[in-house]
């Protein structure tokens, strides 16, 4: 069993080509079901950091392959799971 709480101390590395996504910022459920669709990870800052956002990435839950005590690793491609905001 694990927690949001762990979840969100956890960093999201990809193992097609090793990009680190950063950390879970929140989760998307699925209302029918009740379980994790995805983990959602906030995008690159803009200029400095200071201007916010301008895309995200939602990472399915069955693109995750391993939860690890540090990380959680994923295999996807980063243009099929970045959203503009």
């Amino acid at each position: 069993m694990i927690r949001i709480y762990e979840l969100r101390q956890k960093e999201i590395i990809n193992i097609k080509d090793g990009t680190r996504f950063g950390f879970v910022a929140d989760l998307e459920i699925d209302q029918k079901n009740g379980k994790i669709s995805k983990l959602i990870v906030p995008g690159p800052a803009r200029v400095f950091g200071v201007f916010g956002r301008d895309t995200e990435y939602s990472i399915p839950w069955d693109d995750i392959k391993q939860i690890g005590d540090d990380i959680i690793l994923v295999d996807v491609d980063p243009k099929d799971c970045t959203e503009e905001l």
